[in-house]
């Protein structure tokens, strides 16, 4: 909520009963006067005009009573809607500043774990091709090479270990990339996280990955909390930041094993 808005939610708060004073004191022919105040004495209405700022009185049998107080009724529920509207969109954007305090100002993935964050450690990834490996480098991707290239990380398994098969993270982004929760792939010693298909001539680059759905909340320009969509099934995953098509890949591996299982 911007300064204006929360202008608008103190004005609101702080003077709702003088807000809804001003009102439309009807007469039977369906004129109207605009009031701060009214009071009914016998067979006479008596106000205060805000066009002449004095008081006044008519005949009661001139007032239209029963207009005059739905319509105040009605501006009164009216006010008091907006007010806590604009209260609970205040309550929700502090929650949120607070939330975002919280995170580590270090780009990174950070587990949720009730009311702590654990910092995931980032993997190291490595590109094989059929004439070597090369160890991948966000700021100096390994030369172009046409054919089928794998991006893997050492070991059949994570060392981190997550219980929880809906796990929450937070993903503060080292630059604006594109991040993605993928499902890794075993192979004999290592995971294979990407495959790269290298054309030859135009070396454009596809990616090919076991992406999984994942809902997104953007919480500051470079932070988002994300989860998956459907409970994760035993196995290997990776939150993974990368640019389509540019050889630079950033990788945050861990293992779904809910308590009880092997």
């Amino acid at each position: 909520m911007g300064p204006a808005k929360r202008l608008v939610a103190t004005f609101c708060l702080a003077f709702l009963p003088a807000l809804a004073a001003n009102l439309k004191l009807y007469l039977k022919d369906g004129s109207f006067h605009v009031v701060r105040e009214y009071e009914v004495q016998e067979d006479r209405v008596r106000f205060y005009s805000i066009e002449r700022s004095e008081w006044e009185e008519m005949p009661l049998d001139l007032v239209d009573l029963v207009r005059t107080k739905n319509e105040a009724a009605d501006r009164q529920a009216a006010l008091e809607k907006e007010a806590s509207v604009l209260t609970a969109e205040d309550e929700a954007e502090r929650a949120q500043r607070e939330e975002v305090a919280r995170v580590p100002i270090e780009p990174g993935v950070y587990l949720v774990e009730g009311k702590e964050l654990k910092s995931i450690k980032q993997a190291e990834a490595k590109a094989v091709t059929d004439k070597g490996r090369s160890i991948l480098r966000v700021l100096s991707p390994i030369p172009i090479v046409a054919g089928k290239t794998t991006v893997e990380i050492d070991g059949e398994s994570s060392a981190m270990i997550i219980a929880s098969p809906q796990p929450e993270f937070y993903f503060r982004l080292a630059r604006a990339e594109r991040f993605v929760l993928l499902k890794l792939k075993y192979k004999k010693g290592v995971r294979i996280v990407q495959t790269w298909q290298i054309m030859p001539v135009t070396n454009e680059i596809l990616e090919e990955q076991e992406i999984i759905p994942t809902l997104n909340r953007q919480l500051d320009p470079d932070l988002y909390k994300i989860w998956p969509t459907e409970p994760l099934k035993p196995g290997e995953y990776a939150v993974v930041e990368y640019s389509a098509g540019e050889r630079n890949i950033q990788i945050w591996d861990f293992t779904c094993r809910p308590a009880g299982k092997p």
